[in-house]
């Protein structure tokens, strides 16, 4: 457990990754404390940066889209923060990963299903890539389980 981080803290991380819609009062009558108690560990959570965001993951294929996975490997002379910055701006891209393994880059795209349309949207993202060695394309037909902790 990191350090700085209470039994109680990873408890509340845990509820909220299963249901991100419990309010404190909730929360505090699953462990038991007060919703003072959860505010106050809440507000130390987000001052450190252990949680970035609360958000919703949305079904893509009901909504009509097409959610690819792009695995990006660079050239080793890349400035891989370089290449982040660039990739920032791209509205299509909602989740760039650094990784350590076959790729440097994980990128989750949500595009159209029209399949040149979406082309077109990976050769952009490609050009965006000085020292592109490899992409590997990853269509994900469903999300079956989805945890943060």
């Amino acid at each position: 457990m990191a350090r700085g981080i209470s039994e109680i803290d990873l408890r509340i991380l845990k509820l909220l990754s299963k249901d991100a819609r419990l309010t404190y009062k909730e929360l505090a009558e699953i462990l038991g404390t007060t919703r003072q108690r959860v505010s106050r560990r809440m507000d130390r959570l987000e001052r450190a940066g252990i949680v970035k965001k609360y958000t919703v993951i949305p079904d893509y294929e009901a909504l009509g889209y097409s959610h690819v996975v792009l695995g990006i490997t660079l050239r080793p002379s890349v400035d891989i923060d370089e290449v982040v910055e660039g990739l920032k701006g791209i509205d299509e891209i909602k989740i760039i990963e650094r990784a350590i393994g076959a790729h440097n880059l994980i990128l989750h795209v949500i595009g159209p299903k029209d399949m040149k349309e979406l082309e077109k949207i990976i050769s952009r993202i490609s050009k965006q890539m000085p020292g592109l060695e490899k992409m590997d394309i990853t269509f994900v037909t469903d999300t079956v389980k989805f945890e943060t902790l």
